[in-house]
């Protein structure tokens, strides 16, 4: 997950402020930035950042999970990752109130929708996303992978011929992410049909072999040149 954190004004950091419009600051001294007193898109950066730290706090958790053999434990970490994709969402779901145009919102209000499996809604806000800033690649990307979760496999594809053309980065790692969908229900077909299956493992299998061979030829060609 590539995290952006949205600069913050200045009017932001000014010192001796505290939450809420009455006189009295907390005890022990404590500031905050005076929420009051900004405007709302800086209210909906401030909404955004920190949901950011959710979700660099989910995503951590989510890796830790996956890495633990203990099944209650990695049980616990699930609920906590669940936990942290929530409140995520909140506060890009509060960003996008405040700033309606800011698409970076949107892409993240798709990721922790995907995250906790609501695809559907992920869609839409990459769709939402896309149109405020068409071509984003990581919008593309994470749109990907909610057809996967989908089972829509064409419109997978068509994600990841997009990208191939555009950012090979994120397409090596959607491509990454349909070779592990094949592998996952080559074990469950999970209402995929064998053909269909078959058919897009094909697929992924040659992608990859044109992927490797642009590549060589591209760092043969960047050899070549010194």
């Amino acid at each position: 997950m590539r995290t952006f954190l949205l600069p913050m004004a200045l009017g932001l950091l000014v010192s001796g402020t505290t939450f809420g419009a009455g006189s009295g600051g907390m005890s022990g001294g404590d500031s905050f930035p005076r929420l009051e007193r900004t405007t709302p898109a800086e209210q909906a950066r401030l909404s955004y950042n920190m949901g950011v730290s959710s979700v660099e706090k989910a995503d951590g958790l989510a890796a830790d999970a996956a890495r633990q053999s203990d099944a209650k434990k990695r049980a616990k970490l699930l609920v906590k990752t669940r936990d942290s994709y929530t409140i995520a969402l909140r506060k890009f779901t509060k960003a996008t109130e405040l700033d309606p145009a800011m698409h970076e919102a949107w892409n993240y209000v798709g990721y922790t929708h995907r995250k906790l499996g609501n695809y559907p809604a992920a869609l839409i806000a990459y769709d939402r996303a896309l149109t405020l800033k068409p071509g984003f690649p990581e919008a593309i990307e994470y749109r990907g992978h909610a057809y996967l979760g989908l089972n829509r496999l064409a419109d997978a594809k068509d994600a990841y011929l997009a990208l191939f053309s555009s950012n090979r980065k994120l397409a090596a790692q959607l491509l990454t992410a349909m070779q592990g969908w094949v592998g996952e229900h080559r074990e469950n077909p999970s209402g995929v049909d064998g053909t269909s299956l078959e058919a897009f493992a094909s697929w992924v299998s040659e992608r990859s072999a044109i992927a490797s061979q642009t590549a060589s030829l591209t760092r043969e060609g960047a050899a070549a040149a010194w």
